[in-house]
């Protein structure tokens, strides 16, 4: 029986969600991985050709994390922005209502 089709299939999965910044889809791909890979190696030895395709699935997974890690700099650097112009948007947020009290 050879694996090397199921095992690429799961290099796929995360490779298309990490492409789709698909973060709960590649979440579920990353919590199914090692059950899928432990059920698969029950059957019996890897042949060349399925130790070739886990490397292009550990290649995968690398790569996902990678696009994981890069979203989170991107995410934080956006919050650093809004942090940081935190207190200019108050005051356009205040400039905008109008006065209390009674004017006439």
């Amino acid at each position: 029986m050879d694996r090397s089709g199921v095992i690429d299939r799961l290099a796929g999965e995360l490779e298309q969600a990490a492409a789709q910044r698909d973060w709960e889809l590649l979440g579920r791909a990353v919590r199914d991985l090692a059950p899928r890979l432990q059920r698969l190696a029950t059957t019996c030895a890897w042949s060349d050709g399925e130790r070739a395709a886990l490397a292009r699935l550990r290649g995968a997974h690398d790569g996902a994390a990678a696009r994981v890690a890069l979203a989170g700099s991107e995410l934080q650097a956006q919050l650093a922005a809004m942090r940081d112009n935190k207190e200019g948007w108050m005051a356009y947020a205040l400039a905008g209502e109008p006065e209390t009290g009674n004017t006439q």
